[in-house]
Parts: structure tokens; sequence; C-alpha cells
């Protein structure tokens, strides 16, 4: 995929919710993730506080709980009135990125929350950001993704892109990138499998290094 459509992809996705902020905040205000919070930190193995990077951290409402149970948070998002909300309402540091292109600092987080924001990355370019979180990561660093799930399709919702995939792709993409599974669900509990849209999992940073570029 070439720069341009990656270019056009990244700017209507994040004008959508830059247009939506508000509504999006209210929407997602009183959402449950708590179960998606305890399956990141039960398998961090380093010693609390935790250094944890939020990324689509959206307008802060995670940065607040994580905050709140005594870590330190940081919050990455691409959308400009995400990132000034995300600031005044968690009071955390907050990077504005585009995620396709991410520059973060090497060995620096705990974990990694990704709640439901690395769909919206192309599966072409997908390998590069999944290795870019990897290499954040401290050594056995942890980093949790819910992302909707599909049939390994992708392509435009409305003025979003958004790629969707299976447990079986999803695995792949992930190990090739350098992590191994913790473990795996879906949501909202409780529900039929047809009524759970979204696919969890955990994943820790492996020891043995990724796939390398010329392999891919």
């Amino acid at each position: 995929m070439s720069d341009e459509p990656l270019r056009r992809i990244s700017t209507l996705t994040l004008a959508h919710y830059d247009a939506n902020a508000d509504s999006f905040q209210a929407g997602t205000r009183d959402h449950d993730v708590s179960q998606n919070i305890a399956a990141l930190l039960r398998h961090i193995e380093a010693a609390p506080p935790y250094t944890l990077l939020d990324v689509g951290c959206g307008p802060g409402r995670d940065l607040k709980t994580f905050t709140a149970m005594g870590h330190r948070a940081i919050g990455l998002d691409g959308a400009a009135r995400f990132v000034k909300m995300a600031r005044r309402e968690s009071g955390c540091e907050v990077w504005q990125q585009d995620l396709f292109h991410p520059d973060l600092p090497p060995g620096f987080f705990d974990g990694i929350f990704a709640n439901a924001v690395l769909f919206h990355v192309p599966t072409r370019i997908l390998p590069k950001v999944l290795k870019a979180l990897r290499a954040s990561l401290k050594p056995g660093g942890v980093l949790f993704s819910s992302n909707p799930r599909g049939n390994n399709h992708e392509g435009w919702h409305g003025s979003r892109y958004g790629a969707y995939h299976d447990l079986a792709g999803w695995r792949a993409l992930m190990r090739h990138a350098g992590f191994e599974e913790l473990e795996h669900y879906y949501r909202p509990e409780g529900l039929p499998r047809e009524q759970q849209p979204w696919l969890a999992s955990v994943w820790r940073r492996t020891l043995s290094p990724p796939v390398p570029a010329d392999r891919e």
C-alpha cells in the first residue's frame, strides 16, 4: 500500500473522531472495560506501580482508571480533540501521534493497553506497528488488545477504515511481531458467541526477536 492511500485512511479516520469527539465521549463514558484492564494488569510480572501506555486513549476514560489504581499512565492518540480532552480529563501526559508511524521510547513500558484501536491499522502495515509497540515494552512486558472480530477482511465502514481479524489471523500477526499469547476471550461476557463481536487477547513480549523485515 503506497503512502497516499495510507495518508487518506489516517486523515479521514482521525477526522471522523475529531468531528464526533463529544458524542463519542458521552457514548463511551460508562462502558465497563474492567475485564480488559484486569487482563492486562494480572499478567505484568514487574513490581507495581506500572508504567503503562494507553494506545488510542480517546477522551481519557481509561487513563483516569489506571491513574486511580496508582500506576503511571501515558496516553497516545492521533485525534487532536481526543488528546486535548484526555489531558484535561485525566491530568496525564498524552502524546499526539499517528499510530501508523509511532515514535516511542524503547524498553519503556511495563504494559500497553490497546483497547478498540489496532483494528484501524491496515493489515499491510500492522506488522511494522506491532513491532514498534513491542520495542517500546520492557523485556517480558505485556500488550492487551481488543478488536471487533471478522473474517480477515478490511475496508471502509462509513468514514472510518477497519481491519477485522479472526483469532487465527490475529495470532499469526502477533506471533510474527514477536509476542507470545497469554490468553484470549470474547466480549461482552456471558453472551452466546454470535453476540460477542469483540476479540480480546493478551500477549507477552518474547525474548527472541521478531521476524526480520526481509522475511515478511
